[in-house]
């Protein structure tokens, strides 16, 4: 299980560098106040109505970095700080959000996709190292009850990993759609479009090197897995 800890331990320390990389980019871009002072909530609002979308709605959530579209209740959740700013961060992420929500209106195929399999990813994120846990315990000796249990997990923990790239092109998007849209409608000017830019440059590599270490973890469960096969 060494390897595990070392594929974990390298996953962590990436994933803390791009998050406080991510913190400390948007406390820079908070500091870049928006020339034509419209709050997040303006933006995102505007942009929703740009887009002829009229039944979601933009309202507050508690928290830093909080913000998300619920699919479900056609909410675009902005966090305390996004939804009351006027700055180039609060713009970037509002129109990232609002993204979502545009995707869903046009039905983009990846997000369709992502929100048809998230049933299946809530069960196998909840027991797939668990079931890869008592897997390997059952395996000792060469148990074939014990592999089949280690492969199941491994089926398990793969589709969580399906997951975490499927969401990479809905993130992707959904910056393009929000950088094209405050370039397009003039809402920001060049200097501010280039934060907002940076900014969603920073938060899209969360999910990337979500994504990496998800897929590094999955090849050595079954490196592990076959190898006990041998």
């Amino acid at each position: 299980m060494m390897g595990y800890y070392v594929i974990a331990g390298v996953i962590f320390l990436v994933s803390s560098y791009v998050s406080n990389k991510l913190k400390s980019k948007f406390k820079h871009y908070s500091r870049v106040q928006l020339r034509n002072g419209m709050s997040g909530a303006e933006i995102a609002q505007k942009m929703l109505d740009d887009n002829g979308i009229r039944d979601v709605q933009v309202i507050s959530t508690p928290g830093m970095l909080t913000d998300h579209y619920n699919p479900r209740n056609k909410t675009v959740n902005l966090s305390e700080g996004v939804y009351n700013q006027r700055n180039a961060a609060a713009a970037a992420v509002a129109a990232h959000e609002v993204g979502h929500a545009v995707q869903h209106a046009t039905a983009y195929s990846w997000l369709t996709m992502r929100s048809k399999i998230v049933p299946a990813v809530g069960i196998a994120s909840k027991f797939s190292n668990i079931v890869i846990m008592v897997g390997l315990a059952l395996s000792v000796g060469g148990s074939v009850f014990g592999n089949l249990v280690f492969l199941l997990g491994i089926i398990l923990f793969a589709v969580t990993t399906l997951f975490t790239f499927i969401t990479l092109p809905v993130e992707y998007d959904a910056s393009n759609r929000a950088l094209a849209w405050l370039e397009d409608a003039n809402m920001v000017t060049s200097e501010e479009y280039d934060g907002a830019k940076d900014a969603l440059k920073w938060a899209a590599r969360t999910y990337l090197v979500a994504a990496l270490g998800s897929l590094a973890t999955l090849l050595y469960f079954i490196s592990m897995f076959l190898g006990r096969r041998d």
